[in-house]
């Protein structure tokens, strides 16, 4: 994802975001689960590092497990890229913790831009002290290896119902978490960009008293005076 590209996503929302991926035939990329926890809310943008846990069994989900060097969870936390979020197929499971505050703190450090994940999070407070961006399902005492065991790295995962690839484009805020193929990245930003830009004037002629049928969507009148509002400076 270029700057450009990057820019353009995060100026645009999430509203906007699925609508443009409508357009183009692509419905199940907005998450089921994830919510934003910060208060504030902190919007992100970014390439996604997966994690996907699978289904406790218990030789794989004990607390000595979590001291393996190749224990998926703990590289994941020391792997994901710079600028990246790490998105966590948590088998929706909100009352099972994918993570807790030591290893938030250890991805702020690492400079990764925010975690997603359909499951939930314990030491819930210490969590948003961090200042650090979480959408996830809400807190959950159970450590991960209550009800997970450890799947993999940076391959196809479900978060929230729907697929993310490594690499497709996260963006998230109040409105929720949505996915954009990679490929498409680029347009859907520089196409959601015009499409704001159309709603603010639709919004403001509402505003004047106009109805909405022929504005929102536009009709051919409604398009005519756009571009001479657009010519105009956008008033």
């Amino acid at each position: 994802m270029n700057d450009k590209t990057r820019a353009n996503l995060e100026t645009i929302s999430v509203a906007t975001v699925s609508m443009q991926l409508l357009k183009r035939g692509i419905r199940n990329v907005s998450m089921v689960g994830p919510k934003p926890l910060n208060t504030p809310m902190m919007p992100i943008v970014g390439e996604a590092y997966t994690l996907r846990y699978i289904p406790m069994r218990e030789d794989l989900s004990t607390p000595e497990m979590l001291a393996k060097p190749d224990f998926a969870p703990r590289v994941a936390i020391e792997e994901a890229p710079s600028g990246s979020i790490l998105v966590i197929d948590g088998r929706g499971r909100p009352d099972i913790a994918v993570v807790g505050d030591i290893l938030i703190e250890r991805l702020k450090v690492r400079g990764v831009t925010g975690l997603v994940s359909d499951g939930g999070l314990r030491d819930f407070d210490e969590c948003l002290a961090a200042d650090f961006p979480v959408f996830a399902a809400g807190p959950a005492a159970p450590a991960s290896v209550t009800g997970h065991a450890a799947g993999d790295l940076q391959t196809p995962i479900s978060c929230g119902g729907v697929a993310v690839i490594p690499g497709d484009i996260i963006k998230a805020d109040g409105d929720g978490v949505i996915v954009i193929p990679k490929a498409l990245a680029e347009d859907i930003g520089r196409d959601g960009l015009e499409q704001e830009r159309y709603e603010r004037f639709a919004k403001l002629r509402v505003s004047q008293g106009r109805p909405v049928p022929g504005i929102y969507p536009p009709n051919d009148a409604a398009k005519a005076e756009y571009a001479a509002w657009l010519e105009a400076g956008e008033e």
